[in-house]
């Protein structure tokens, strides 16, 4: 994400999860990582684009294999990827504008 957004300053929410931490990660300098506190998916910004997914690219469809519901869910990403505003209006809240304002 790093190489393909260099010119963005990105910042990763991470859940806290296991597999979301490693001793040997190098956090690129146009990247900042934000751990959640414990059981608070409310704070986690993709849960609002999970919604919006769920909503308009998925409501009242019915798939006939999981490879179809995964195109269908890169698709809505994708479309979603593409309107910046969108995401933006999104997953800006206040406390990460806070951190990007820090730095």
């Amino acid at each position: 994400m790093s190489e393909i957004h260099n010119q963005d300053f990105t910042v990763l929410v991470l859940d806290g999860a296991p597999s979301h931490k490693g001793k040997g990660l190098e956090v690129p300098e146009n990247m900042a990582l934000v751990f959640l506190p414990p059981y608070s998916p409310e704070l986690n910004p993709v849960e609002r684009l999970w919604n919006v997914l769920r909503r308009d690219y998925f409501a009242n469809r019915v798939f006939d294999s999981l490879n179809a519901a995964t195109l269908q869910a890169e698709r809505g990403l994708a479309q979603m990827a593409a309107n910046r505003d969108v995401l933006k209006s999104l997953t800006n809240w206040p406390w990460i504008s806070a951190i990007l304002n820090a730095k």
